[in-house]
């Protein structure tokens, strides 16, 4: 989901890497572009998920801030707080910080709270390898399906979860301008106004 209004407008982090220099982009700055597989960028780095411990807390604040500018994510109609949420964290083998998702129980699913990878590791299997341990986590607890929310203008985003297994199932329209105030630009100058609810069946 796009983030709050002062957030968006004055973001200073990179969210996306180009795919064709390489460059990272804030938010509004990204654009969709078709690439063949041969031109898409590349890791040779290897990369594990692991449940965060309380030494990565720094780290976790500092993803979130980078990609919301707060850990209180609003979404499902509730706030979450991703410092309470259970949280997976991808890092290389030289212990770098790649990614994380955070996990909620909310109403009988695992909702994803937040999925943000940086963007010197986007393209290289990390939202996907974090996502397969979500899957793996709802297993673990029983629980039948794994729901995501996201915006309208977050085309990436709506991108990677149809691709991993996530169908829509519901729309707010109109929620984030409730919640801003205004329709708000996010990815592209999309202007953001309505959240898009996903959810993945999990086998048991």
């Amino acid at each position: 989901m796009a983030p709050d209004l002062d957030v968006s407008l004055e973001m200073p982090y990179p969210q996306y890497r180009c795919a064709v220099c390489g460059k990272e982009l804030p938010l509004t700055e990204a654009r969709l572009t078709v690439t063949c597989r041969e031109d898409r960028p590349t890791s040779h780095l290897h990369y594990s998920v692991r449940p965060a411990t309380a030494a990565d807390r720094h780290d976790i604040e500092e993803i979130c801030d980078r990609a919301w500018g707060e850990t209180d994510i609003d979404s499902f109609g509730r706030t979450f707080d991703v410092l309470a949420c259970d949280n997976l964290v991808a890092e290389t083998d030289e212990g770098d910080f790649a990614g994380l998702i955070s996990l909620a129980l909310d109403r009988g699913e695992l909702a994803v709270v937040l999925l943000s990878v940086y963007p010197g590791h986007q393209g290289s299997g990390v939202g996907s390898a974090l996502v397969d341990a979500a899957v793996e986590q709802a297993r673990s607890k029983g629980v039948n399906a794994l729901k995501v929310a996201t915006t309208n203008d977050d085309i990436p985003a709506l991108d990677f979860y149809q691709r991993h297994g996530f169908a829509i199932v519901e729309i707010e329209t109109g929620i984030m301008i409730d919640h801003h105030g205004s329709a708000i630009p996010g990815f592209a100058g999309i202007p953001v106004r309505d959240e898009i609810r996903l959810r993945r069946p999990v086998c048991p």
